[in-house]
C-alpha cells in the first residue's frame, strides 16, 4: 500500500506526524486504534492495520459501544504504523489540524474480509466485540461511505 496520499497532504517540517512508517512490532497482533481528533469539526478516527498500513476512516460521532447503533465512517487516505501513538496537536495551517488523542486501541482479528465488507473482533479498552464495516456503494470505486456498527453476539 502506498502512503504516498498521506504524504502529499502534510509539511513534515511544520508537524510532528510520523512522515515514515515504524517497523512491525513483534508481536503478530494486528493494530487497532481509534485517535478523538478535535479538528474543524470533532470527530474518531478508526485505524486498522492492513498490509503493512493502517487503513483509517473517519467517524462524525462516536463510536458505537453497542449493538442497534450505527456510525457513518468515510474512508481516509492510509496513515503509516506508528501513528497509532502519535497524540498531540496539528498545527493550524495544517491539513488536519488539531488536537489528537487516543480514545481506543488494543488488537483486532480479521474475521471475514471482502472488498466491501470487513469483520473483526476488536479487542480494545472501550470497545470489544465483533464489529462491521460495510461500504455503502459497492460499485462506486470512488465512493468513500461506510457503516461501521457493533454486531450481535451469537449464543
Amino acid at each position: 500500500m502506498s502512503l504516498e496520499e498521506y504524504k502529499k497532504k502534510r509539511d513534515f517540517s511544520k508537524t510532528r506526524e510520523p512522515s515514515q512508517p515504524r517497523k512491525k512490532k513483534e508481536s503478530n497482533d494486528l493494530v487497532y486504534v481509534i485517535q478523538r481528533h478535535q479538528a474543524s469539526h470533532l470527530h474518531f478516527d478508526l485505524r486498522l492495520e492492513e498490509e503493512g498500513v493502517l487503513k483509517s476512516w473517519a467517524i462524525p460521532k462516536a463510536p458505537p459501544q453497542e449493538t442497534g447503533v450505527r456510525r457513518l465512517a468515510v474512508q481516509t487516505e492510509d496513515h503509516p504504523l506508528g501513528y497509532e501513538d502519535f497524540e498531540g496537536v496539528i498545527p493550524e495551517g495544517e491539513y488536519g489540524a488539531g488536537k489528537v488523542e487516543t480514545w481506543d486501541r488494543g488488537h483486532y482479528l480479521s474475521l471475514e474480509e471482502t472488498p466491501a465488507k470487513k469483520v473483526v473482533e476488536i479487542i480494545g479498552k472501550k470497545l470489544r466485540g465483533r464489529y462491521a464495516l460495510i461500504k455503502l456503494k459497492v460499485k462506486d470505486p470512488e465512493d468513500k461511505n461506510w457503516l461501521f456498527f457493533k454486531l450481535q453476539e451469537s449464543n
